[in-house]
């Protein structure tokens, strides 16, 4: 029987007929109340998670989105592509004012990216891993005016991770930097570090 559909499989693929595993949309009622900015805002996002994407990257991705929304941003291609961030905001004439990145980036993403935009924004995560990387990359950074590098700590991404739905209601409460992400009855504490701040 297994070989059989083993079979049939490779018959399928000779023919072209197996599809490249689809994005998976995800429908966030994202509501931010961020009292360091004043800006109270509900959005409604569409979420595309890309086949290789996990719970945990999505859900950075919209807690970063969270932290700097405002009319204009908008989640890219992101993952699939390798000429955009994650989330930028261009201005009315076209410009990258903001440019952000999940990740641990090369130094000539970095070096790219701070050449793009206005300014450039890092959310690393990863525990130890993202220490590692923070240790060989932060003095190539120096030069990079328009660079800010937030670190998420990995107990917070991994519960923010483990509440992924494809159909959510996300509050936001931002105050003295710290964050509040309540997702249906579920409550997680996010402090953002700074390592790197805008000259």
């Amino acid at each position: 029987m297994m070989l059989q559909l083993k079979d049939e499989l490779a018959s399928l693929a000779n023919k072209g007929q197996l599809m490249a595993q689809k994005a998976i949309i995800y429908k966030v009622e994202l509501s931010v109340s961020d009292m360091d900015r004043h800006y109270y805002e509900t959005h409604k996002l569409t979420v595309a998670k890309h086949p290789s994407e996990t719970d945990e990257r999505l859900m950075v991705r919209i807690l970063a989105f969270a932290l700097h929304a405002h009319e204009h941003l908008e989640m890219t291609k992101g993952i699939s592509t390798d000429d955009e961030p994650d989330i930028w905001q261009r201005s009315l004439s076209g410009e990258l004012d903001v440019w952000i990145t999940l990740g641990l980036p090369s130094e000539k993403v970095l070096r790219q990216s701070c050449g793009k935009a206005k300014r450039v924004i890092v959310y690393s995560y990863g525990g130890r891993t993202a220490e590692i990387w923070w240790d060989k990359i932060h003095n190539k950074t120096t030069r990079f005016g328009n660079l800010e590098i937030i670190n998420l700590a990995e107990s917070e991404t991994n519960e923010l991770g483990a509440l992924a739905d494809r159909s959510m209601k996300v509050q936001i409460n931002i105050q003295d930097g710290d964050v509040m992400a309540s997702i249906d009855d579920n409550i997680v504490y996010v402090n953002p570090i700074n390592w790197k701040r805008i000259e």
